[in-house]
């Protein structure tokens, strides 16, 4: 396979010379338990396909992004008793990304997009008190799995090791997915709490209190061709993302 201009990892200090890139993509995952049947590697690879399929149509648009290497863990405080689910607390996060905004900071490089793909990730408060630091550089961030409508796409509700989830690993490495009669059926309990059941009201949920399997959604009605589908929806949305991006001044965002 040729080298991708796109791809920071596979890109040769030669090529990023003669590149003037607009945004960097920096892919945010997790390392932790997917039901029975999806590695533990799930956020990372889906990340790591989103990331270089999005970018790869945004750079055929004529945008200069890059991604960078993703981030393999993330935040699991609600998973700390389940076997190598690897955690990064919030505060460590914000030390990894100040120290990498800083780097586009000083090298002139103007946008960064965190592309999170882990549901305990949440990157919104560390980029606001990062913006404030570091004004020369636009920050942004996204959750890929809400790029595009789920509901088009599967019927049963879930967030992890879901129908989702399953189908997107069945189209990306389908070699990783055990058989589906080995997965739990992603049951899930909820809240007692009448705010929280509503959602108006949140804290931590307690992973292995609420799912006997890890999982939460039945993935049975997974199949590699919905996987397909949905994500070539989510990389198209996420790459016109990028395009406007590229070419949009930061100092003139609104109408």
């Amino acid at each position: 396979m040729a080298p991708r201009p796109y791809i920071l990892a596979e890109t040769t200090w030669k090529t990023v010379q003669e590149h003037k890139y607009e945004v960097v993509v920096l892919p945010w995952g997790a390392t932790e338990a997917h039901n029975y049947h999806l590695p533990y590697a799930t956020d990372n690879i889906q990340n790591d396909y989103v990331a270089a399929e999005a970018a790869r149509k945004a750079w055929e648009q004529g945008a200069k992004v890059v991604v960078l290497p993703n981030i393999p863990f993330g935040v699991n405080t609600g998973q700390l008793d389940i076997t190598l689910d690897m955690n990064l607390n919030p505060s460590t996060q914000l030390a990894i990304v100040r120290d990498l905004v800083q780097v586009l900071a000083r090298q002139g490089i103007p946008k960064l997009v965190i592309l999170n793909g882990h549901g305990g990730n949440d990157f919104r408060q560390i980029l606001r008190e990062l913006q404030a630091e570091f004004p020369q550089v636009f920050l942004s961030t996204l959750n890929w799995f809400k790029a595009a409508d789920r509901s088009q796409y599967f019927t049963a509700p879930g967030d992890h090791a879901d129908a989702m989830e399953t189908s997107a690993m069945l189209h990306i490495v389908p070699e990783l997915v055990s058989p589906l009669s080995e997965a739990g059926d992603g049951a899930a309990k909820q809240f007692r709490l009448t705010a929280m059941r509503q959602g108006w009201a949140w804290a931590q949920r307690e992973w292995s209190k609420v799912s006997a399997d890890t999982g939460v959604g039945n993935p049975a009605e997974a199949t590699a061709e919905k996987g397909q589908a949905f994500l070539e929806a989510v990389t198209t949305n996420i790459g016109h993302f990028l395009v406007e991006l590229a070419a949009a001044d930061t100092q003139d965002l609104y109408e």
